[in-house]
């Protein structure tokens, strides 16, 4: 078949040299306008331009998909099939329509749960031991189309977003590649999402990091880990910002008579970390970044920081 595909960030790349070598043609890759990026605010290509650019393939980056010339361009280009992955833009009806076979996309959660921008930090946010991918023919709703295929993956304790990320990208090369052989063969029947079971998962923000230390232990732990690499959790200690980058539950009072403090109380110091009383249990902060600095071990950081004890972090 002749695709076009649409993606813009590290998840896309899988899914962009799994088409590049399937077989079909890619006529086209539409990615978003390279971004200012660092202190001197240079701009910086996104990875599929860069990926694209390498194996040849044309690429366009519009700077509104409203625009008649791009409109033009991708109609002239005859696509049966967009494919869009991780685009981080929702398409207008004419982009929908232009295609004979429609437009799918790879999603990195089991649909309808988690629709929205960011659905594998607020999977491993809210708790859950399982996420994974689905692919669907889209409509003009926000990840409301009808389902493709589907492909179940686990959370690992460990799991941040960034590295269960690069798991699900993987998979979902895979399916993607299942999918588009099966809209080809015409073997493939989409079925309808229940959405009565949608939740979301919207963009986040750097006001989401802020961690709120009445929250359970465990909550908190996978704030931090939902939260990696962007925009990362934090707090204060005294005047002192840390953005937290590993912790540990090492006490899980399920009681509801909070741990050993008051929350945000940092009840011990250990160079293993700051034992942190929490609503629930306690926590102990073993990595964490400070203002202007670089990732560190707790250890690392109390060899030139004493940190007190009963110090409430906020």
């Amino acid at each position: 078949m002749r695709l076009v595909f649409m993606g813009t960030p590290d998840f896309a790349l899988p899914s962009l040299k799994a088409l590049t070598s399937s077989g079909h043609t890619l006529a086209a890759v539409v990615t978003q306008p390279d971004s200012p990026q660092g202190r001197g605010q240079h701009l910086f290509p996104p990875p599929v331009k860069m990926e694209a650019e390498a194996a040849g393939i044309k690429v366009l980056q519009p700077q509104k998909l409203s625009d008649p010339a791009f409109l033009d361009e991708l109609g002239r280009l005859s696509p049966d099939l967009i494919v869009v992955v991780a685009f981080g833009r929702i398409l207008r009806p004419e982009v929908l329509q232009l295609p004979r076979l429609g437009c799918m996309n790879v999603h990195a959660s089991l649909l309808p749960k988690y629709r929205g921008a960011a659905p594998i930090a607020w999977a491993i946010i809210k708790g859950e031991k399982q996420t994974g991918v689905t692919t669907f023919k889209m409509d003009e709703g926000m990840d409301t189309g009808d389902i493709y295929l589907q492909e179940t993956v686990e959370i690992n304790p460990s799991d941040t977003a960034e590295s269960l990320a690069i798991r699900l990208s993987e998979v979902g090369a895979r399916l993607l590649l299942r999918t588009v052989e099966g809209i080809e063969a015409g073997t493939l029947t989409p079925t309808l999402q229940d959405h009565t079971q949608a939740t979301p998962a919207p963009m986040l923000t750097k006001e989401q990091g802020e961690v709120d230390w009445r929250l359970p232990a465990h909550q908190i732990a996978d704030l931090v880990r939902g939260l990696i690499p962007w925009p990362g959790a934090y707090t204060f200690y005294k005047d002192e910002r840390w953005k937290i980058l590993k912790v540990c539950v090492i006490q899980e009072d399920r009681s509801g008579l909070g741990g050993l403090g008051r929350p945000g109380q940092v009840v011990k110091v250990e160079k293993q970390g700051a034992q942190v009383s929490t609503g629930r249990g306690i926590l102990a902060l073993e990595e964490l970044q400070p203002a202007g600095g670089r990732r560190m071990t707790f250890q690392e950081y109390l060899a030139g920081h004493p940190v007190e004890e009963g110090i409430i972090l906020q």
